[in-house]
């Protein structure tokens, strides 16, 4: 059974706070992005990223989770429908919550919460594991013998000639061709 919240309520009693929290979590997902109090972005976070849980599994059972504690069904299907294909990827912290300062009137601490939608990017290797990495590996080719063939140069030629038609293709091995008869020429005249 969950531990209730010690202090004061947000909205005065428990029932109150649930649906003032429902409320909030409701205005998310429809706007993507919403201005409130510090305590209150803090207070809907946990809420917002189970229901977002919720959406990603996205069974009949979540949908009617998720429809117990909002109540709206077009914010429900637009939760499963939009929000969670764009947070599959995403393994957590669906939310992100800005401080904008205090309000003009109360002097109350306002903050932004939003739905962080931008795909994932995986994290980039530290330098020096891949350069630990690039060294392992470049010291077993360096120490093999190269052996070069005559036909070799003559498929790289072709290649990086990017030859398009068969005419290009032609020219292209007749150029390489050339190359390698010059090659043999010097070698033979050293």
């Amino acid at each position: 059974m969950p531990k209730p919240t010690k202090g004061p309520r947000l909205g005065g009693g428990p029932a109150h706070e649930r649906l003032l929290l429902a409320n909030l979590a409701a205005a998310l997902f429809t706007h993507k992005s919403i201005k409130t109090t510090e305590t209150k972005a803090k207070r809907l976070r946990p809420l917002a990223e189970r229901l977002v849980t919720f959406a990603k599994r996205g069974d009949l059972h979540a949908r009617r989770r998720v429809l117990s504690v909002i109540g709206d069904k077009t914010v429900v299907h637009e939760l499963f429908t939009e929000i969670a294909p764009l947070v599959a990827d995403r393994e957590g912290g669906y939310t992100r919550i800005t401080k904008i300062g205090n309000r003009k009137g109360d002097n109350a601490p306002m903050a932004v919460i939003e739905l962080v939608l931008e795909p994932v990017n995986p994290k980039p290797k530290s330098a020096k594991k891949t350069a630990k990495a690039d060294a392992a590996t470049a010291a077993p080719v360096e120490d093999a013998p190269v052996e070069e063939t005559e036909e070799a140069p003559v498929e790289d030629a072709a290649a990086d000639a990017g030859a398009e038609s068969a005419e290009e293709g032609a020219a292209a091995e007749a150029a390489a061709e050339d190359a390698v008869v010059t090659e043999d020429e010097t070698a033979a005249k050293a």
